[in-house]
Order: structure tokens, then sequence, then C-alpha cells
């Protein structure tokens, strides 16, 4: 955290359950249907809507700079505000929610909050990624440039199969790894004029 705040940059970092009462006391604070209402009043609200995945998605972001009722906010260097995102799953008569929990260096701006938690879970995305399709977590290579080096080339081999499409097919990028080892040259050509 310091390392951060002595480089000028920010955080958003979400809250889990194993961080004491944090995590109770700004849930708590957001059930308040109250304070959800003066927010979407206000600049502390935003709300988007995607269909993807034959499901719609919608996401609703919390953002306040009112953290000087919080207990633990001296442990965190550079509290500003906190938030929460709502995430609403439907497809057909099933509703499923999702809530996370955050706190932040950033004052209120929740264009810039709502970019924050987003991009996180697109970065946890890409992680999950690296170790199913490629099982990176279990790589062994003890030189440290080699393992760096070897980290670049999944990634980048990871955003190639994203682009490389099969037969019109929905496959896994697992899958579609497993297919291209077959016969990588007929892909490269594909790859090429991308």
């Amino acid at each position: 955290m310091e390392t951060i705040r002595k480089r000028r940059a920010d955080y958003v970092l979400a809250v889990k359950g194993n961080q004491g009462k944090l995590e109770t006391d700004i849930r708590l604070y957001f059930e308040d249907a109250k304070v959800c209402e003066e927010l979407k009043k206000g600049r502390g609200y935003k709300k988007t809507v995607e269909k993807a995945h034959g499901q719609t998605e919608i996401r609703e972001y919390y953002q306040t700079g009112d953290v000087s009722w919080m207990d633990e906010r001296g442990k965190w260097k550079g509290l500003k505000s906190i938030g929460m995102e709502k995430k609403t799953l439907r497809k057909g008569e099933e509703e499923k929610e999702e809530y996370r929990y955050y706190i932040s260096s950033l004052g209120e701006d929740i264009e810039l909050f709502s970019r924050a938690v987003r991009g996180h879970w697109a970065v946890e995305s890409m992680h999950w990624h690296l170790d199913v399709t490629f099982k990176e977590d279990t790589n062994t290579t003890l030189d440290k440039i080699a393992a760096q080096n070897q980290n670049i080339i999944r990634k980048w081999c990871l955003s190639m199969l994203k682009l490389i499409e099969i037969r019109g097919t929905k496959m896994s990028l697992r899958m579609k790894r497993f297919n291209i080892s077959f016969a990588p040259a007929q892909f490269i050509e594909e790859l090429m004029n991308i």
C-alpha cells in the first residue's frame, strides 16, 4: 500500500470477509436504502446494461467519500472513498445478484471508479486463463528472466488464441490451443490476415 502511495498512484481494492469487520461495515453502510438513493441523485452512481453469453448483465456502481465514520480508515493510507458494485445477472426468468465492496484512494469519481472495478476483473480473468489454459501456476522455472520471458510468451499466445476462429465454433481457449497444436501452420496464415 505504501509503495503505491509513494509512487503517487491510486488504489481500488476489493474488500473481502477476511479483513476483519471492514467488509461488514461497508456492506451495512450500502445496505441502507437512504444512502443508495442519495448517491443515485448525486454523482456517486452509475448503471450499465450489457447483453453477453445469453444473459443480461446489469451493473450498478455506488461510490462515496463519506469515510469519516469508519473505525478502520486509519489502517489504509490515503483512503478517500468506498464503493460497491451490484451485479444483476438475468437469464430468462432467473435472476442472480452479486455484491462486491471496495476501498479506494480515489476521490469521488464514479466513472474512474467503475473503470477500475471492471479493469480489475479483466486482469483476474487473464490470470485465470493463464493458469487454466497454459498451467502457468505449475511452472517450475527457477531463472527469473526465463520465467518472465515465458510469461510474456504465454500472454502473447493467449491474445492470439482469442483472435482465432476455428470453423465458426464456440470453443474454449484450452480446446483451441489443443486443436492448433496439431496443425499450427494453417492458423499462422489466419493470424497474419487479422
